[in-house]
């Protein structure tokens, strides 16, 4: 399985994007998914997780309420609105699939799958 993230940019503070994880090569339909991010030097933080139907959803507290994470298993893509964006979400955004699709993960050790990121810079 191959993931390609889109949909990353330059954006004031307060403004929105939508990032989107294309699946390739194999159905991710079964498989629970993530978005994560990481800059340069620092370590990988969870940003959000969906289980293979969306019945489960998790969010790290900093994106509570701004985020929204949403998948289209019939399209195999991944999605993530953000929204009230704020200059500390500046970062590389990675999508990544897990085999195990039942219970999403916090934990990016648990993903079997990811793509190379897309950068995500807002300004003040």
């Amino acid at each position: 399985v191959q993931l390609v993230e889109s949909g990353g940019g330059l954006v004031q503070a307060g403004g929105s994007l939508r990032l989107s994880c294309a699946a390739s090569g194999g159905t991710v339909s079964s498989y629970a998914m993530g978005w994560f991010r990481q800059a340069p030097g620092k370590d990988r933080e969870f940003v959000a997780a969906i289980n293979w139907n969306g019945a489960t959803i998790y969010y790290a507290d900093s994106v509570k309420g701004r985020f929204t994470i949403s998948r289209d298993n019939a399209k195999n893509m991944l999605y993530l609105e953000m929204n009230s964006l704020k200059p500390e979400d500046t970062d590389i955004y990675y999508c990544a699939a897990d085999l195990q699709g039942n219970v999403p993960s916090y934990y990016g050790a648990n993903y079997d799958f990811w793509g190379r990121g897309t950068e995500v810079t807002v300004s003040t």
